[in-house]
């Protein structure tokens, strides 16, 4: 089988990127949602970043144009899907919403078609016994934002065929993204299944040590050499994925950790970083303003020993638990 058109349900930030990286690299891409007016946003956010792309001499005008004429906006489902090859599915972090959805794409899409869900943390197995095919779906779990991360996980369920799986590797690869296989189905996945415990040893530290989380993000830039503070990520991510993630695996896994009472609150007040204008720090005009290097106080030696220590230490339990479950 040969992947050719491509299916993005969802126009979101995840949505739309994995649009615009899979039609940079040939692939003829529906982008699905449920109103056009989501849509149209998605395609101006497409467009833009394109045009950056000009801007940068990373890519022509025609280039562009071409580019951006292999992105079809599409609301009917039955439309969407008709013709794919690939359906990437990058709705929100819910599991009943997600099995709705598949039970929905169940019903219409052809039967070559291999089913492939952008989650984060949610069991892909689960996922797949919505359908009546789990042997063609699997996880393909881009990171924000799709056009800049180069790792992209991939998560066969239990009925995951091999075939399904090498497409999915090799189709990765083609769209010029490195791909890791997680060999088994865990929440979280990889890469969650260390930050989340990261995130929430961070707001530890910071209750019970009395330090200020731009030390802590200053600590762990310039002295662990993190490219971001854990609460500079967190609130890039987004506070509503990480609360909803680690509930969702706290569901799963007993060890998982539940929310720290910070993270709960925030979530709460719906202050969930970038995407709201507030996290754990405040922003303005959707600009983001990384930490400059000389904000490290006179804190920051304590500081990066205590968080060296903290970290090296939840690392290792988390990497032991990893290779435990042969991840």
């Amino acid at each position: 089988m040969e992947i050719k058109n491509i299916t993005v349900l969802g126009s979101g930030i995840m949505g739309h990127g994995i649009a615009q990286v899979s039609a940079m690299a040939g692939y003829n891409v529906v982008l699905r949602d449920i109103e056009q007016q989501f849509l149209d946003k998605a395609m101006g956010k497409i467009k833009w970043s394109l045009d950056k792309l000009v801007s940068k001499e990373k890519i022509s005008e025609e280039q562009r144009d071409e580019i951006f004429s292999r992105i079809i906006p599409i609301v009917d489902l039955n439309d969407a899907v008709r013709h794919s090859d690939l359906v990437i599915e990058a709705v929100p972090e819910i599991m009943d919403l997600k099995k709705k959805v598949y039970a929905e794409l169940d019903k219409v899409a052809n039967d070559r078609v291999i089913f492939a869900s952008n989650t984060s943390t949610l069991p892909i197995t689960e996922i797949a016994d919505t359908i009546s095919r789990p042997e063609k779906f699997i996880g393909i779990h881009f990171f924000n934002p799709p056009q800049l991360m180069k790792l992209v996980e991939v998560i066969p369920g239990q009925k995951t065929s091999d075939d399904v799986t090498n497409l999915t590797i090799n189709f990765v690869k083609s769209v010029n993204k490195t791909p890791v296989t997680c060999r088994k189905d865990v929440p979280g996945f990889i890469v969650n299944r260390l930050f989340i415990p990261l995130v929430h040893e961070a707001c530890y530290v910071m209750e019970r040590q009395k330090i200020q989380q731009m030390e802590i993000d200053s600590a762990v830039k310039f002295r662990l050499g993190f490219p971001m503070g854990i609460f500079e990520l967190a609130d890039f991510t987004g506070l509503d994925v990480i609360h909803k993630a680690t509930v969702e695996m706290h569901m799963r896994d007993k060890k998982v950790i539940l929310p720290h009472t910070s993270i709960e609150q925030l979530f709460n007040e719906k202050k969930l970083g970038q995407k709201s204008g507030e996290g754990f720090y405040k922003y303005s005009d959707d600009k983001y303003e990384r930490i400059p290097k000389n904000v490290i106080l006179h804190k920051s030696l304590q500081t990066f020993s205590i968080m060296q220590h903290g970290l090296l230490q939840i690392m290792l339990v988390i990497l032991m638990r990893l290779k435990r479950l042969q991840v």
